[in-house]
């Protein structure tokens, strides 16, 4: 499955690769774990995961050539 990422802030300095190929990741929980492998130092960090736009609140289905952002926290008004 390739799933194209959007990384910001510190979190773009880890991952320098925007398109991914994830072979038996069929949620967001499974996806985050993956994506901690592959780059420990994240392990660390706090970040929210978006899907196709939409932040992600609880374990979603991911579909073939999805968009996944991984944002840094933040805040704004």
């Amino acid at each position: 499955m390739e799933i194209e990422i959007i990384s910001f802030g510190k979190i773009s300095e880890l991952i320098s690769n925007q398109k991914i190929d994830f072979d038996g990741i069929a949620d967001t929980d499974n996806f985050k774990k993956h994506l901690e492998h592959l780059f420990p130092a994240l392990k660390s960090m706090k970040y929210k995961l978006a899907l196709n736009k939409n932040i992600v609140q609880e374990n979603t289905e991911i579909i073939n050539k999805a968009t996944i952002a991984i944002m840094p926290p933040f805040s704004g008004g």
